[in-house]
């Protein structure tokens, strides 16, 4: 096997519970808390109930539990349909800069913690181990800028978890890594342009396509063993890259540099949001005149020059579009995933100030980022009064993170609308108390809602 998938199986085979700090511990548990909550609140996604109805075609008594159901299925399904609700609303966590959302592993290693009967300390361990794979391949080698979608370090990271959380040894979560590498390069086609419902579904997938590699190497299929280092491997195709050291031990693994998000909005978006909310107190909308948004080239570049982004028709165009969220939060005074709902998308107020919006991409900050995530918004009224705000870390960056109170208000806030308030808080006790669960039955039993659907 390839150097490259020796190191990321023998990292991911020989993770322990024991090796990880208890902040490292805590840092899981609050973004398990965190995509938990967005997967519940997505439940009654068109996307959600089309991946559920799939999930509902096989009925497995010991199988695993599909979010917000008593349904149980195969394994693969459940993940489909819980990375589906998971990723749906675009609430999740995230690595800035085209690394994508690598909670999305958390649908492939709950699945096959089910698979395995396991407790509560190894599904954190596994989830750990997951993320530190996604981040050392993101930090490795950026597939969007070679036109691939994100959703390929999901599909890796996600077999290495599930291998670590099903006890597979080194050599069989080698032949797991290399069975998702190998059919797992999906294009970005998928976030340009005007958005599909797939948008939203592409991490479902990969979750789905990790997992199922993980199960085929389990039962002993091998897959390429020069998948990244060989001929016509991921490293000739994308260019050379080294990984970096993958953290063993201690409180530095890479799962507490995944940043939350405040908003049910893009990454790059949390920012002018913010900006927005804070000049929405001091100009009203009916005053503007023009609004400029100075930010960094990839947030420009992701969600803010194609001309979809100026009258998206889709939620999914919408929640990447600064314009029409700016516009939006300066007219209503706040901010929710409300306005991606139809009636908001059909708004002709919304419209009508986005068009008289400007996205400009501004070195300087370009040459902040990533490390900052910094925006200045400014906008000038009719009168011609200018008014600024400036924003350097959203509230859930790294650098300004949410506390556990507002991970538990977020939770709660979208876990409420699904399941009443006791249930809501009942489940927050048993994540916090992860650390200490003999299985998962007891969390998924108190997350499910109660709707009976049939295939």
């Amino acid at each position: 096997m390839d150097t490259s998938i020796s190191r990321l199986a023998d990292f991911a085979a020989g993770l322990r519970f024991e090796h990880l700090d208890a902040s490292v511990a805590h840092d899981c548990k609050r973004r398990l808390i965190d995509a938990l909550g967005c997967g519940v609140a997505a439940f009654d996604a068109p996307p959600s109930r089309i991946a559920r109805k799939l999930a509902a075609r096989v009925e497995l008594p010991d199988g695993a539990p599909v979010l917000g159901t008593a349904r149980r299925t195969l394994p693969e399904l459940a993940a489909f349909a819980n990375g589906v609700m998971i990723r749906y609303l675009d609430g999740n966590d995230t690595f800035p800069g085209g690394g994508g959302h690598p909670s999305d592993v958390m649908a492939a290693v709950l699945a096959a913690a089910q698979e395995a009967k396991a407790d509560g300390r190894a599904t954190i361990t596994a989830i750990v181990a997951a993320y530190e794979v996604y981040a050392a391949l993101f930090r490795a080698v950026n597939m969007r800028e070679r036109g691939l979608d994100h959703v390929f370090y999901t599909a890796v990271a996600g077999a290495a978890g599930a291998c670590n959380v099903m006890g597979l040894d080194a050599a069989r979560t080698a032949q797991a890594i290399a069975l998702a590498v190998t059919p797992n390069l999906a294009l970005e086609a998928t976030r340009r342009g005007a958005l599909s419902e797939w948008k939203g579904c592409a991490a479902g997938n990969a979750a789905r396509n990790g997992l199922f590699a993980a199960l085929l190497a389990r039962e002993g299929l091998t897959g390429p063993e020069q998948a990244i280092d060989g001929a016509h491997g991921l490293r000739e195709l994308v260019g050379r890259f080294d990984l970096p050291e993958l953290t063993a031990r201690g409180a530095g693994f890479r799962i507490g540099q995944a940043h939350l998000k405040r908003f049910l909005a893009e990454f790059h978006a949390q920012s002018p949001i913010t900006a927005a909310l804070e000049l929405a107190r001091k100009v009203s909308h009916a005053d503007i005149a023009r609004i400029i948004l100075h930010t960094y080239h990839f947030a420009w570049s992701e969600v803010g020059h194609e001309p979809e982004k100026w009258r998206p028709t889709t939620r999914e165009t919408a929640d990447h579009s600064l314009p029409y969220m700016i516009s939006a939060t300066l007219i209503d005074g706040d901010f929710s995933d409300a306005v991606f709902e139809p009636a908001r998308l059909a708004d002709e107020r919304i419209h009508a100030l986005a068009s008289r919006l400007a996205v400009e991409e501004d070195p300087e900050l370009s040459a902040r980022f990533p490390a900052f995530v910094p925006c200045r918004l400014e906008i000038v009224t009719h009168g011609g009064e200018r008014h600024v705000a400036t924003v350097d870390y959203p509230r859930g960056h790294a650098a300004n993170p949410m506390d556990d109170a507002e991970v538990e208000e977020k939770f709660l806030r979208l876990a409420g609308r699904h399941l009443d308030e006791a249930g809501a808080r009942r489940a927050l006790d048993i994540l916090w108390r992860l650390d200490a669960s003999e299985t998962l039955e007891e969390l998924w039993s108190v997350l499910t809602i109660g709707v009976e659907e049939r295939p």
